[in-house]
């Protein structure tokens, strides 16, 4: 006859996890604290390495510049930077960078307005798809500079011909982009989206738009320096046949007057706002939403 046995009863304790310490390890009920050495971290000079990199190009095109001993070919960074410093002072070129700006924006504007109505053509049915499939075949490889012609005689000479082609620069890139990235959302994340009951707007603006949010930077980035380069091209068009313009006539009349010190402040300052544009708004866009949501590294 068996008898039952009862299983042991072990003797209960509390091992300390640590939690605060790395470096503790439990062997047995009792813990041993294991040294490590602290690692060091160097910190983010990334600021630091892109300031070298420019102070490193104004001493070779210094350098370049007293070689040639000609200002007007080639003015010295230091020539270039005194220029930028009295525009700036007079306050003239402040006033040909708010014109264009201005009109930037207009038509940056209207091109993300268009664009975003394109797209969601694009999405909605197949008959949109194929239609802005075509559409984005043919207009996104023509630059938007060969359409100015054209926008002269439809609009003459002022804003309208120049909101034109800053549409056209802005309308296919982003387009093109957005409409690659709704169409790359994952079904599942849309089954998701249908299991809590979202649909329609609410679906698109909880699943789709955060979802294909990084194609749509990029189309946005790429379609601002689509832009950004047209309307200068474009300004100097303007300012050589009707005498108005901003940064873009700037640099025009510049040259016209023999001031290549002045035509280099212009162009770095084309190029400040550039990347200014870049890295306080797009990067910021991008820290605080896809790179925030572990979407990009």
């Amino acid at each position: 006859m068996s008898t039952f046995r009862e299983p042991p009863i072990r003797p209960e304790f509390v091992v300390p996890t640590g939690l605060g310490s790395p470096g503790l390890a439990v062997a047995g009920p009792a813990t041993v604290a294991v040294t490590r050495p602290a690692s060091f971290s160097w910190p983010d000079l990334a600021w630091l390495r892109r300031l070298g990199i420019l102070l490193a190009l104004a001493v070779v095109w210094e350098g370049l510049a007293r070689w040639f001993d000609n200002d007007l070919l080639l003015p010295g960074a230091w020539q270039t930077a005194q220029a930028f410093v009295a525009g700036v002072l007079s306050g003239e070129l402040f006033g040909y960078v708010r014109v264009s700006l201005l009109v930037l924006t207009q038509g940056f504007v209207l091109g993300v307005i268009g664009s975003f109505l394109l797209t969601w053509l694009a999405v909605s049915n197949r008959l949109g798809r194929e239609l802005i499939d075509t559409l984005t075949s043919m207009f996104n490889p023509l630059p938007a500079i060969a359409l100015l012609p054209l926008a002269l005689l439809w609009f003459g000479l002022g804003k309208g011909s120049l909101l034109m082609v800053l549409v056209h620069s802005v309308l296919w890139p982003l387009t093109l982009n957005a409409t690659a990235g709704f169409r790359s959302v994952p079904d599942t994340l849309r089954m998701a989206g249908r299991n809590y009951g979202l649909g329609g707007l609410r679906m698109v603006l909880q699943i789709l738009i955060p979802a294909a949010l990084p194609s749509i930077l990029s189309g946005l980035k790429i379609g601002w320096a689509f832009a950004w380069r047209t309307l200068i091209a474009a300004e100097l068009v303007f300012g050589s046949t009707s005498g108005q313009g901003g940064l873009g006539w700037y640099i025009f009349q510049s040259r016209n007057e023999l001031f290549t010190d002045k035509v280099f402040a212009g162009l770095a300052t084309v190029i400040m706002i550039g990347l200014a544009v870049e890295y306080l708004v797009f990067q910021t866009l991008e820290r605080l939403t896809i790179r925030r949501w572990g979407m990009q590294r």
